[in-house]
């Protein structure tokens, strides 16, 4: 039953994520190719470097070709699609904040059944949640989504963060996986409604010599 529902998940945030680059593809006004590009790219980038960086290798996509044909059709369907939707870029924000929640959870999943200690779990949560997103934004031409003002990095670090907690409190992984998935999702979601964001920098008047010479 477990195995099910992590792998549903985990191919519905694939179709997530590969829909989102395909969007981005549309906001440009790419190609069927470009369409292809940024939602293949998106789609498994980001599982792509976490296994890497844990050594499960051959990657996944590689494993299972099916992951990457997935992408591919999906990407295919948005090019013929994408217009129906009035505003693109709130379904891709939307689509982008379901997408993010999953691969949080799905991610640290993975890393925990690698046999990865708690806090390299939640940081490959983490990586798997936000790096397709960069590829696509990269790729895109747009202004990465995690550099923005809104809260996004901070989401799948709470969502993953969660999702090891209780796992390693000894909660069914079923919960586990959807308590740290809508925790992600709730953060993200509230961020894009009411504009949350992180303080930010701002710069300061350096002190003058006489202070310095105090």
């Amino acid at each position: 039953m477990f195995d099910t529902f992590a792998a549903l998940l985990d191919w519905f945030g694939i179709v997530v994520f590969a829909t989102t680059g395909a969007l981005v593809a549309s906001r440009k006004e790419m190609d069927l190719v470009g369409f292809v590009l940024l939602g293949t790219a998106t789609g498994i980038g980001g599982g792509t470097i976490r296994d890497t960086l844990i050594d499960a290798l051959p990657v996944f996509w590689v494993r299972e070709p099916a992951y990457l044909v997935t992408c591919v059709l999906v990407s295919c369907m948005a090019f013929f699609l994408a217009h129906i939707p009035q505003s693109r870029l709130k379904l891709l924000l939307w689509c982008d904040a379901v997408g993010m929640a999953l691969f949080a959870v799905t991610g640290a999943e993975k890393a925990l059944l690698a046999e990865a200690g708690p806090i390299v779990a939640v940081a490959m949560g983490v990586i798997t949640a936000t790096f397709g997103g960069i590829v696509r934004d990269v790729l895109g031409g747009e202004s990465p989504v995690i550099l923005s003002r809104e809260i996004y990095v901070s989401a799948a670090l709470g969502g993953a963060a969660i999702f090891v907690a209780l796992a390693l409190a000894g909660i069914t992984r079923e919960l586990a996986l959807a308590g740290g998935f809508l925790a992600a999702l709730a953060i993200r979601a509230a961020a894009l409604r009411w504009d949350w964001s992180l303080p930010r920098y701002r710069p300061r008047p350096g002190r003058t010599r006489a202070e310095l010479d105090l």
